[in-house]
């Protein structure tokens, strides 16, 4: 939709903004009202933000991480424990574990899950570097933390089949009933996957 009186400047900024992820052509358009009212204080110091970006941050060779150094801080650092791989689907995940503190080992960026209806496929994702990881001799576990989807579980499905013959044991993240969560607001999914998570107490 194009906005009355505005030149093919602010539409092209208004379109590219609409592109990103939670932003309709409404939002984008506030947006870029919000960043042409405040281009000193804002837009300027977000152009050269994205530039620089741009310029200097990559993927990972070995993780598949975000980060301006390769291999990434994370694979760099003396401290994390070799023996277990942490698999998400992307940077965002791995990033929010990295929040959490939970997980001291290695991490692999998939870049996705398999989904017959988007069209995508094994090759499409990071799944034969995953392989290889697997196979060093000093990688005992791969823990799989892939999202409780229909997609999240056919793709830990088939990464526990491509990883049987590497001889590392492949786990799950529980599901089921959040820290502070009350049954009474929890779906049904989820109080079922509790059910089956169920441990000793």
């Amino acid at each position: 939709m194009k906005t009355a009186s505005a030149g093919p400047e602010i539409e092209r900024l208004i379109s590219l903004l609409a592109k990103l992820p939670g932003l309709g052509p409404r939002s984008a358009r506030r947006a870029a009202l919000h960043l042409l009212g405040k281009k000193d204080a804002l837009m300027r110091p977000l152009a050269d933000a994205l530039a620089d970006a741009a310029d200097k941050i990559r993927a990972c060779t070995e993780c598949g991480n975000l980060d301006v150094a390769d291999p990434c801080t994370v694979c760099a650092a003396p401290n994390r424990l070799d023996a277990a791989i942490c698999v998400v689907e992307t940077v965002g995940d791995l990033w929010a574990l990295e929040r959490a503190g939970a997980f001291k080992g290695r991490y692999h960026v998939l870049g996705g899950v398999l989904s017959a209806l988007d069209g995508v496929r094994p090759e499409d994702l990071n799944i034969a570097k995953l392989v290889e990881r697997a196979a060093r001799e000093e990688v005992s576990e791969i823990v799989l933390a892939l999202n409780a989807t229909v997609d999240g579980q056919t793709t830990a499905h088939y990464l526990a089949d491509r990883m049987a013959d590497c001889g590392v044991a492949v786990t799950s993240l529980a599901r089921g009933v959040p820290v502070g969560g009350e049954l009474d607001y929890l779906d049904d999914g989820t109080l079922a996957a509790a059910f089956r998570s169920r441990s000793s107490v």
